[in-house]
């Protein structure tokens, strides 16, 4: 009589627990990514109007090499940010007209993030059955690098984008004449894209450095 008033002792399934580990380094990505877009848009922010850039009537020969040299130091330190964006334009356009060299260049962006910088150390890298280790996984992606930027049209495309961004950044400074901007109002505030720059690099040394530093 008693054994059969005793309640039967119901199973429990341990297998959600398997089920609910995190994703791999999310968090870390995550707070990348929101450091770089708020970087991007604090720099972006700073940016003079467009239409200002583009007045015809503030447009002259420079008189001397000298003087056109000046000339792209004051216009850069006031269009710093408008000069980049331009120069980010014609890389992004660049790549977009080279499809090819678009995947190669992202798939190099992801490899390193996502098989390196945010991956955890104590989840080794494990591709067709085979468990990599942490330098062997290092001194493929180096070899990858190597391989995408200099034995491609990737390395080419990204220098001969840079050159001509560069070259209308230097042809333009060089023919605004800068005595209508208010240089000296806005000298503490030239670094402003510098600091974006400065932020951006400091969030992936950040971000990635646990696990950068877990691994040597």
């Amino acid at each position: 009589m008693s054994s059969s008033s005793v309640p039967p002792v119901l199973p429990i399934s341990t297998a959600q627990s398997g089920e609910s580990q995190p994703p791999v380094a999310t968090p870390a990505f995550r707070s990348f990514i929101s450091h770089l877009n708020d970087s991007l848009r604090n720099g972006l922010s700073q940016r003079r109007p467009w239409a200002e850039l583009v007045d015809r009537s503030a447009f002259s020969k420079p008189e001397s090499f000298s003087e056109a040299t000046l000339r792209v130091r004051k216009n850069f330190s006031y269009y710093r940010v408008n000069y980049l964006s331009v120069i980010g334009l014609i890389l992004a356009f660049s790549l977009l007209s080279h499809p090819f060299s678009l995947l190669l260049l992202l798939g190099l962006l992801c490899s390193w993030i996502f098989l390196y910088l945010f991956r955890p150390a104590d989840q080794p890298l494990v591709i067709f059955g085979r468990t990599f280790s942490d330098r062997e996984t290092l001194g493929i992606l180096i070899i990858f690098s190597v391989f995408v930027v200099f034995l491609t049209n990737v390395g080419s495309l990204l220098i001969s984008a840079l050159m001509v961004g560069v070259g209308l950044v230097c042809a333009h400074g060089a023919f605004r004449a800068p005595e209508d901007l208010f240089l000296d109002e806005q000298e503490p505030a030239a670094t402003g894209f510098l600091s974006f720059l400065g932020a951006a690099a400091s969030n992936v040394a950040a971000a990635a450095a646990p696990a950068v530093a877990a691994r040597v």
